[in-house]
């Protein structure tokens, strides 16, 4: 691990002019970039640790509805916030999906967000990666492929995002809150991640010293609690990241959908927003038959990366799962496994 100078500013204003020069990272959780920094794959020359910063540990609810998570709510907080998993289950359900425990007693929303492709030639630095390493190739083409992108991907990286909870929020119009070098503004989540282009080391459209102070859901989301599902297919049931993971939510009303959400995770470098698969759910009746035309749309752009073909039609499929559960409607009690394809639902909402 390389040398650093370490930074605890008490105010957001310090921390993103500490953040502003070349080479400084913020610190939240810690739990992806001091992995990243042990294996010499992040080497930042400041780090800027966000732990005194005031007011970003709430969870709010606003005058207009809307509920605003602070950057430094931890994953567990927010996934067992009894009133948040009420209006959210989708996103509660994905946080309880990912990782342990005890990681998500440390990960920190903000963090969550920004988190790296868990790419096997990302993570070992003797392969060639243009994420990591601009211009000296992707070894991952051609190579062991298989967990990667079938959606957005070009010649240059085939990564894909590892988050399960961006995948809920991108279907839910989430907006985050950033404070920069020239003031505070807001962007839709979906505009927060970049695929990768022919520039795949540029990951997210922040400027150096942006700060995510926290994220909203708009109350508009809301309509969609009562039919709102997300499953994650993985390797194992605990502690991985998704093969292709599906958020689904539905807003029925006399037995037609007047709103659909869709979206896709581990298929892209991005959450991935299924807008073709909204157009064909809107004013459509909940059956399997739109669902199922709803997941060709979603994927009528896919392609393999190599040896991920299955990822497509697993992609197809799950979506159409998320779809049918959703329509059946949010379960009382999240399942034991919550997000698993396999998990039976019953009972009442309930993370405490």
């Amino acid at each position: 691990m390389n040398r650093f100078d370490y930074r605890r500013p008490e105010a957001v204003a310090d921390a993103v002019a500490a953040a502003a020069d070349a080479g400084a990272a913020y610190l939240g959780g810690g739990t992806n970039l001091l992995d990243l920094m042990k294996g010499g794959i992040a080497r930042p020359d400041r780090l800027v640790d966000l732990a005194r910063l005031p007011g970003l540990d709430r969870i709010e609810t606003l005058g207009d509805g809307a509920v605003r998570i602070g950057a430094r709510v931890s994953n567990a907080a927010l996934a067992h916030d009894a009133g948040f998993a009420a209006r959210f289950p989708a996103v509660a359900e994905a946080l309880l999906s990912g990782a342990s425990p005890q990681l998500r007693n440390a990960a920190t929303v903000g963090g969550n967000l920004l988190q790296r492709t868990r790419c096997a030639y990302f993570y070992d630095t003797a392969s060639a990666c243009n994420r990591r390493d601009p211009g000296s190739g992707c070894d991952a083409i051609g190579g062991e492929n298989r967990m990667h992108a079938v959606l957005g991907w070009s010649d240059r990286c085939i990564a894909t995002h590892p988050s399960d909870f961006c995948v809920p929020l991108v279907a839910l119009d989430a907006v985050v809150e950033i404070e920069g070098v020239d003031g505070r503004r807001a962007l839709p989540l979906a505009d927060l991640h970049r695929l990768p282009g022919d520039t795949p080391e540029v990951e997210t459209t922040l400027a150096p010293g942006d700060l995510i102070l926290a994220v909203r859901l708009p109350a508009a989301a809301g309509a969609f609690a009562a039919h709102q599902r997300y499953i994650k297919v993985r390797e194992r049931t605990s502690y991985a990241f998704a093969v292709v993971s599906a958020a689904a939510a539905l807003d029925i009303v006399d037995g037609r959908i007047r709103a659909g959400r869709l979206a896709l995770g581990g298929v892209a470098a991005k959450p991935w927003r299924a807008s073709a698969a909204e157009a064909v759910l809107a004013d459509a009746p909940p059956t399997r038959e739109t669902f199922e035309r709803a997941a060709e749309a979603a994927l009528a752009d896919a392609r393999p990366s190599g040896d991920n073909a299955f990822k497509i039609d697993l992609a197809r499929r799950i979506a159409v799962r998320a779809l049918v559960r959703a329509a059946t409607g949010t379960p009382d009690r999240l399942p034991p496994l919550p997000a698993s394809p396999f998990a039976a639902a019953a009972g009442e909402i309930h993370h405490g």
